[in-house]
């Protein structure tokens, strides 16, 4: 086997480990783009520099192939492993996650990648006695791994839908098997997490309730939902539906069909996709359009969006501000150790709840629960002791004691209310206070102005702020320094271990260091 060979087959041996690199950088991408392909071109159209810089080796061996010889292809070799190496997995907030989808993806890219390479040998043997075919097809080919990604998503749609189809029509027929089980529907801008935890921990006094884990909250969480979990021993289901378009919250209804339904909040989120807060109004309250005549909506009339709109269906509200609401939080007393507040029952008798969860924000998430418990059939003296054994919900406004101080993680997802909600929990602790956060997305054109307002918060919140991404950074920064923040007390990092590193070099004397964590991006915003 000569020298020229063997340079040849390590070329395509290295070049398959650059391609396979940066196609499975682009893939996970993907998946935290919602495998929605609109979305993932508009993200790469914005990370163009990054992705170029990802693929650049690839556009550099071709003059090295063309006219560098067999040290020139050594050379090509180099830049191939150079790809591999700069675009090798790294530590991620949020992994890729190998599913069926993912793999399937992953054999159809390998086929797609096995016929060109065959297809560029065959035309290069058959049309040309030179190597400029190879030389550049096969780099050009590298640089096209993010377009790789969204031609096998593409060639994968009649499976993808049949499997679809397949696993919607077990749901549905599991679902229609069971006619006494009570559907409850969970959604909201924000704060639809919460309630779903504490309406589980409420309702389980008295039935056996099952509800949607973690963030299952589209029609195919739902689905795999319903056939993984649900048994004929279910009584309750809790059912969280989040939307990031008109029709998603109706699509989820068809399926479940609710007998009753919470709708938490209403405020700017996703107006990246939902464009305008009508949208926003009209999608959530598809939960309440699916009601049967006799179903019932629990509604947060604190939230002014909610309280403007008729349902035509039975009403209960609650909140902890509007006076009107049918079950309504008072006399709230909020401290860095819990919250305490009073409400009264149908009968006018009032009763006293205290919980370990912080924020007065939080109050109107129990009072929503409560509602539609009480309603349900848990006895308000039940309640008072259920609320008591209410536990903090991951991520969202959860006390972590470490040894770099007190940490309030909030890092779950993050709007302008709960963002203000978490500021406003983190001016209650005394010592140190550090904010940590690359602020909000998907506000669509309000994302500067909602982030700015943010950081002018954040200015009468914290004695020290830590923004993380340059880009995501500037306008809590622009906010924060129009209130008069220290410029030095305020720092710009690249990552969440970096802005955790920071705050541990900070120096507190023998003050204690409370870290409020607002939000944490995935992958694909930073």
């Amino acid at each position: 086997m000569t020298m020229t060979i063997i340079a040849a087959i390590l070329y395509i041996v290295t070049f398959l480990a650059g391609f396979s690199m940066l196609f499975l950088h682009s893939l996970h991408m993907f998946q935290q783009n919602s495998y929605k392909p609109n979305v993932q071109r508009k993200w790469l159209k914005e990370h163009a520099g990054d992705m170029t810089g990802r693929s650049l080796a690839f556009l550099l061996s071709i003059p090295l192939l063309l006219f560098g010889g067999l040290p020139g292809l050594f050379a090509a070799c180099a830049l191939n492993l150079l790809t591999a190496w700069g675009n090798r997995p790294r530590e991620a907030r949020i992994p890729l996650k190998l599913t069926k989808r993912v793999v399937r993806m992953m054999v159809t890219a390998g086929v797609v990648t096995g016929a060109f390479l065959a297809a560029v040998f065959l035309l290069q043997n058959l049309l040309t006695h030179d190597n400029l075919l190879l030389s550049v097809a096969v780099p050009l080919f590298g640089v096209l791994a993010p377009e790789i990604v969204l031609l096998s998503n593409f060639m994968n749609r009649p499976v993808e839908k049949a499997v679809s189809r397949h696993f919607y029509r077990e749901a549905e027929k599991k679902l229609e098997s069971m006619p006494e089980l009570k559907v409850v529907g969970i959604t909201g801008s924000y704060g639809k997490t919460s309630v779903k935890h504490y309406l589980y921990k409420l309702l389980s006094a008295k039935y056996n309730v099952l509800m949607t884990p973690g963030n299952y909250n589209t029609t195919l969480g739902v689905v795999i939902t319903v056939r993984e979990h649900l048994k004929a021993t279910h009584e309750i289901f809790l059912c969280e539906m989040g939307a990031r378009n008109v029709g998603d919250i109706k699509e989820i209804c068809d399926l479940v069909h609710p007998d009753y339904g919470v709708i938490t909040s209403i405020g700017p989120q996703h107006l990246e996709s939902f464009q305008t807060i009508e949208n926003v109004v009209k999608t959530k309250f598809e939960l309440a359009d699916a009601l049967p005549e006799d179903g019932i909506a629990f509604l947060n009339y604190d939230n002014e969006y909610i309280r403007r709109r008729e349902t035509g269906k039975t009403s209960v509200t609650y909140g902890a501000e509007y006076p009107g609401c049918d079950y309504r939080a008072y006399d709230i007393s909020v401290s860095s150790k819990g919250t305490s507040f009073k409400m009264k029952d149908g009968s006018g008798k009032a009763w006293e709840f205290s919980t370990k969860l912080l924020g007065a924000h939080n109050v109107t998430n129990i009072a929503g629960a409560i509602a539609v418990a009480n309603r349900l059939g848990v006895s308000m003296e039940a309640l008072t002791m259920q609320v008591r054994r209410l536990e903090g919900v991951e991520h969202r406004l959860q006390l972590i004691k470490s040894p770099r101080g007190l940490i309030i993680d909030d890092a779950y997802n993050s709007n302008p209310s709960g963002a203000k909600a978490a500021l406003d929990v983190l001016k209650q602790f005394d010592g140190i206070r550090i904010l940590l956060t690359p602020g909000m997305v998907e506000l669509g054109e309000k994302q500067y102005e909602y982030n700015k307002i943010f950081g002018t918060q954040a200015a009468g919140a914290a004695d020290f702020i830590i923004l993380v991404g340059e880009k995501q950074a500037k306008p809590i920064k622009d906010g924060a320094l129009e209130a008069g923040f220290d410029p030095d007390k305020l720092f710009v990092v690249n990552g969440l271990k970096e802005g955790l590193s920071r705050a541990d070099g900070i120096h507190a004397g023998s003050a204690s260091k409370v870290i409020l964590l607002e939000n944490d991006l995935p992958d694909n915003y930073l």
